[in-house]
């Protein structure tokens, strides 16, 4: 009896061990293609959110969108939500009003102005890019910025904006004065996309930008909302944390030249930050020891929210086969979307570093 509870035991053991040391044969970024043809080519830039940092002359953000200019993207993704997914968490408010209030804008004001809401939008939006014309009119523009405020898609119509020239940036066409008041305001906002995506993606000649992010795993914490925010932050308390913080606060207290920015963005996009981000971070969340697995909710959230972010890139990507793409993301997602991207077939990943040297841009 003895003998035999010890032989099964042996065997689940040695099961549990192989399973623990299981690898998959089959690895989808050895297997890159076409055999002909260009591939996607994708920039993750790591990026401070903008917002967050000291007072800083925006004219610096302009010379760094200057060297990605001479990459010559054709397209630029941006860490917003879609105006459709937006609209979407809007009929579960019980899941996700937070999110709601907290990274969607309400485009009432549109609605108003043009009477159409987020879906008859996207949906015209959407019609009239897939006819539009090589040299639009303003009227065109200043109608397609309607359209695009409508359905949510604040980043585009901020490009169609800048696209016009100066003197027909006016009242007109689906936008009324409260319209034209957002977008001047936008145009001046100190965050990546007012500042960086949407300008250059207007000199680069693009008509719109691509919001990839995703919230749709957020969930309202109720009664462990107290609770697990003091578990989080206790392992979020360490010594990573406080070299990154420490890093962070000396190279943003210094933005003066366009080197200074250039240096802030070195560091973000440097080999090892993905690392030490999880030892800050992801890595002692996980650890986490309380016995509701707070740390583990929220592992899983950030996995399930950066795997939907590069599934929408992705999905942006087969738009155009062969497109190069820029994607513009808070520097905690830059490891994971390119450990994600990297698996793809049919992309491949391109090193931002090079752009973010001093001195002049080498060629492509």
């Amino acid at each position: 009896m003895y003998r035999s509870m010890f032989v099964g035991l042996s065997l689940a053991c040695s099961t549990f061990a192989q399973a623990q040391g299981y690898q998959p044969d089959f690895d989808p970024a050895a297997l890159k293609g076409p055999a002909s043809g260009p591939l996607n080519e994708v920039i993750v830039l790591g990026s401070p959110h903008l917002r967050y940092l000291p007072s800083f002359d925006a004219a610096l953000v302009d010379r760094l969108a200057d060297r990605f200019y001479h990459w010559q993207p054709q397209a630029i993704a941006i860490e917003h939500l879609s105006g459709a997914q937006c609209d979407f968490l809007r009929r579960y408010p019980k899941r996700y009003q937070g999110t709601v209030t907290g990274y969607c804008w309400d485009p009432a004001p549109a609605r108003a102005a043009t009477g159409l809401d987020v879906v008859t939008a996207t949906g015209q939006w959407e019609q009239l890019l897939a006819t539009w014309p090589a040299a639009p009119t303003a009227i065109q523009r200043r109608h397609l910025a309607a359209v695009f405020l409508a359905g949510g898609e604040r980043g585009s119509a901020l490009v169609q904006w800048l696209r016009l020239a100066p003197g027909e940036r006016r009242a007109g066409d689906g936008l009324d004065a409260a319209l034209v008041k957002l977008l001047q305001e936008l145009a001046v906002k100190p965050d990546e996309t007012s500042l960086f995506s949407a300008p250059l993606a207007a000199r680069l000649g693009h008509e719109r930008l691509y919001a990839m992010d995703d919230h749709t795993a957020d969930s309202e914490d109720g009664d462990n909302a107290k609770a697990s925010s003091a578990a989080i932050a206790k392992a979020w308390d360490n010594p990573a944390t406080a070299q990154r913080k420490r890093t962070h606060e000396t190279l943003s207290a210094q933005l003066r030249t366009s080197d200074d920015m250039l240096t802030l963005y070195r560091h973000y996009n440097t080999p090892g930050q993905g690392k030490l981000i999880f030892a800050s971070d992801f890595g002692a969340a996980l650890n986490e020891p309380s016995p509701q697995h707070f740390g583990r909710n929220y592992v899983g959230y950030w996995e399930t929210r950066n795997l939907r972010m590069a599934a929408n890139i992705r999905d942006a990507l087969g738009l155009k086969p062969g497109m190069r793409m820029l994607v513009v993301v808070g520097a905690s997602h830059k490891g994971y979307l390119e450990a994600y991207l990297h698996q793809m077939h049919d992309v491949r990943l391109v090193d931002a570093m090079p752009l973010l040297q001093p001195g002049p841009v080498a060629p492509f």
